[in-house]
Order: structure tokens, then sequence, then C-alpha cells
């Protein structure tokens, strides 16, 4: 089937983005606060023991996160005056109460992340979705006090129907879409995409490609400043998406803390959360002429 989920836009053919204050580019640093259950595979450094239950050196490894890494990161972005907008597991508020308080402190911004992320989402039923977005989506509100308004799936995961269960659940955006630079309206009433990158990614760069703490920075000043470059007459979106058990081992996160001094104090940056952007682009531009409504798309 052809996607039905949001049209073709070319970039060079949109009308133009302005940001606050003449800013070029939006920048919120993505924080994935998320919880791994004990006897399941994820996300690993080492697959040949992944399948084990327990798996003592994979666990261990993500538990680094919650335990110690987040709140090296914490320190880093106290100092640089950034919020985090946080993809939080609900399963993750329950279990880790200091962070979410750490958060409310800082108000930090809290997009909902699933339930965990040992287990996905793709093909669940619609009832079984509809009931497991509900319980995600309040466990978070009651957590916070805050009810998300936007959604990170496990992984990235989706169903057909999920933008749209988010949207009766009263969220406004989805970040699982990585395609553009700019957020866009989706063919769900009141749903818009807001850019999320798979790339400028810790998992992505160290797990994925063994990079460097150098070659880390590197790449981060590099998408800064080709954004920046690009967004003369039309504002771009940055994202640097962070896990705090990878980027925040010891000997990297030196390397975040420069590139978090560099995009703190580039020129023509907002510094703002992925709830901003997506509430700045709601209220200040128009639905393309033709778009599908509710009614056309039923």
């Amino acid at each position: 089937m052809d996607n039905q989920l949001f049209d073709y836009s070319p970039i060079v053919e949109r009308e133009p983005l302005h940001w606050p204050g003449g800013a070029r580019v939006a920048f919120y640093l993505g924080l994935n606060v998320e919880h791994y259950q004990v006897d399941r595979p994820s996300t690993s450094i080492f697959a040949d023991t992944r399948t084990l239950s327990p798996d003592p050196l994979n666990y261990g490894w993500r538990d680094y996160g919650p335990r110690v890494g987040i709140w090296r990161l914490i320190d880093s972005l106290d100092r640089h005056g950034l919020r985090a907008s946080v993809m939080l597991n609900s399963d993750a508020a329950a279990h880790y109460p200091q962070i979410i308080e750490a958060g409310l402190e800082r108000d930090w911004v809290w997009a909902a992340h699933g339930r965990n992320n040992s287990i996905l989402q793709a093909d669940m039923a619609e009832s079984e979705e509809r009931a497991y977005l509900t319980e995600v989506i309040g466990t978070i509100e009651r957590a916070t006090g805050r009810r998300p308004r936007g959604w990170l799936g496990p992984a990235l995961t989706e169903t057909f129907r999920t933008p749209e269960l988010l949207a009766e659940l009263g969220l406004r955006y989805v970040l699982d879409w990585a395609n553009d630079d700019q957020p866009y309206r989706l063919r769900v009433p009141g749903m818009l995409s807001v850019p999320y990158s798979i790339e400028i990614n810790d998992v992505q760069m160290f797990v994925g490609k063994s990079l460097s703490g150098p070659d880390f920075l590197q790449i981060v000043k590099d998408q800064l400043d080709q954004l920046y470059e690009e967004s003369a007459d039309s504002g771009r979106v940055m994202s640097l998406v962070l896990h705090p058990f990878v980027i925040n081992q010891p000997f990297r996160h030196r390397y975040l803390d420069r590139a978090l001094a560099h995009i703190a104090n580039h020129p023509g940056v907002w510094l703002t959360t992925s709830d901003e952007i997506a509430d700045h682009y709601a209220r200040t531009t128009a639905p393309a002429a033709g778009a599908a409504t509710g009614a056309e798309r039923g």
C-alpha cells in the first residue's frame, strides 16, 4: 500500500518557516529515559549473550544510564542552560522517581515513549493498542503532573492507527517519522510530525558505527553548521538524541559537554523543546491547500 499518513512535500517548495527572535535553527535535546525488562533481549552491546535470561552484561550496560549516566548529563545540561525533551517510558516513571523529580525541578518536557523499551508497539490489534496508549499516557501524566503532548514509539515503532489513536487521547505530535528538517502536518487532524534524528543519535553513532568521542563532537558541529547555512530563508530543526547509558560513559561524556557548549553558544539558535517547536509551528503556519480532513479520509 502507498503511504496515507502524510503527503510528499519538497522542502524547497514550502513557505518560509520563522522561529522566535529571528533564530535560524530550533534545537532540542531528546533525552531517552527508558526502562528495560531483565528477562527480555533488547538494545545490546554484545550480541552473543543477548538471548540469555538473565543477561547481566547487556542489562547492566543499559542500567548504567539511570543509575549513573543521567546524573552526569544533568550536570552538563545545568551548566549550559539547556532543558531536556524527555522520551519517557511509563515504566521508567514508576521505577526511577528521582529522575522525574530532577526533571520537574528543571521544567523538562515529557513525551510519551511507550511502556518500556523491551516490548515494541508493532502488530497490536486496535483495542489492545488503544488500551496500551491510554495506560502509558495516564501513567506518565500521574507521575509528572502533565499530560504528554508528544509521542515516540519504542524503537520508533507504530501501527497504521497510532497517530489517530494518539489524537483521540489529546496528543499533538509524533517523533517516529525521521524524514525531515522541519515539522509538518500529518493527514490526521491536529497531528504533526516533529523532526527526530536516527543519525545524530548516540546509539547509532557509538553502538552502530563504533565512532569515537572526537568523531561525535565533529558530527554534531557539522550538523548544526550545515543546518544553519541552509536556514537563511527558512528555519530548520536540529535534534540531538541521547541515551545516558551510551553518551554518558565517562570517556565519552566530555565530548558531549563540548558539543553542548558549541550549540549553546552558537548564534541564531533557539534552545527549545519538542513541545515548543510543535506549538510554534501549529500556531504560525497554515495547513496546505487541499489537505485531507478526517471526513475526507473516512
